[in-house]
């Protein structure tokens, strides 16, 4: 049974501008994702979204998202046959790497400096 991309990829001119479309889409999607990754936000998931739109046509996409998945699913599993406690300091030292980049992320692209303006207020108060 041929699929939709099946039949794309079986015209010349069908194969090419699907190559081209996966690219530009791929490409978009992923740099979007990478200006995102300082800032609190989705950016990895938005490059591996790209990622999984640039595999639809390319091996070496498929390839590096196969890798990601495999990883990713290895440290859920490692993490999660932890003991209680240890979960709790690794979700702990998540929470405060997410933080500290957060509060880099705003204090240098936007000058806002909330640890500052926190303590300050503290101080005032």
């Amino acid at each position: 049974m041929k699929t939709t991309l099946d039949l794309i990829r079986a015209n010349p001119t069908g194969r090419v501008t699907l190559k081209i479309g996966v690219s530009i889409a791929g490409a978009l999607v992923v740099t979007i994702g990478i200006v995102l990754i300082p800032l609190p936000g989705p950016g990895w998931l938005l490059v591996i979204a790209g990622m999984g739109i640039w595999a639809v046509e390319f091996h070496w996409a498929k390839r590096l998202l196969g890798f990601t998945r495999r990883h990713v699913q290895g440290w859920t599993r490692w993490a999660t046959t932890r003991p209680l406690p240890m979960r709790f300091a690794l979700g702990s030292v998540g929470l405060v790497f997410v933080a500290v980049v957060a509060w880099l992320s705003l204090k240098y692209s936007l000058g806002i400096d909330v640890v500052a303006r926190a303590l300050r207020y503290l101080a005032t108060n």
